[in-house]
């Protein structure tokens, strides 16, 4: 709704004076309109874990490093990034994971244009009948989402250690 050709966005770069209004920029079935609408449905699932590791900081720790006159800055590079990386990796995770398997989104908004690994699994296999083929990129792709995990979870234990 929002980049249609006649929606509010494009309806805010005409009166802006960006664009002409009959000759209105192309924000769906490309490149720019699939990442606007990933980030929007993914954003979430990256802010809900850092909003939960943001509010088990004990605040005391941040007042006691603004007492000791550190800048705010400083107490956000020493005292909240180190307390909130557990909750980063955590969305880092999730978000990868998910983005990793979207199929309609990328189908919705960039139409033919734009092709993801699940798009083309499943064009192998309703298309071009390759099985053998579809099933290797999903085992490539289920690695991949394999290898992140194991990954994050050896980030979270160093970062659990510190």
């Amino acid at each position: 709704v929002l980049l249609q050709q006649q929606g509010p966005i494009n309806d805010l770069i005409v009166w802006i004076g960006l664009a002409a209004d009959d000759n209105r920029p192309e924000l769906m079935y490309n490149v720019i309109g699939t990442f606007v609408a990933m980030t929007q449905i993914l954003l979430p699932f990256m802010v809900l874990p850092l909003f939960g590791a943001l509010s088990s900081i004990n605040s005391s720790i941040e007042e006691a490093a603004s007492s000791l006159g550190a800048p705010a800055w400083r107490v956000f590079l020493s005292v909240t990034l180190p307390l909130s990386l557990p909750g980063i990796m955590a969305g880092c995770t999730l978000v990868f994971i998910l983005s990793m398997g979207v199929y309609l989104t990328p189908v919705i908004m960039g139409g033919n244009f734009i092709l993801t690994l699940p798009m083309l699994i499943t064009e192998s296999v309703r298309e071009q009948y390759d099985w053998p083929f579809a099933s290797a990129m999903a085992l490539m792709l289920l690695l991949a989402i394999g290898f992140m995990v194991v990954l994050s979870s050896g980030v979270q234990r160093l970062v659990g250690r510190r």
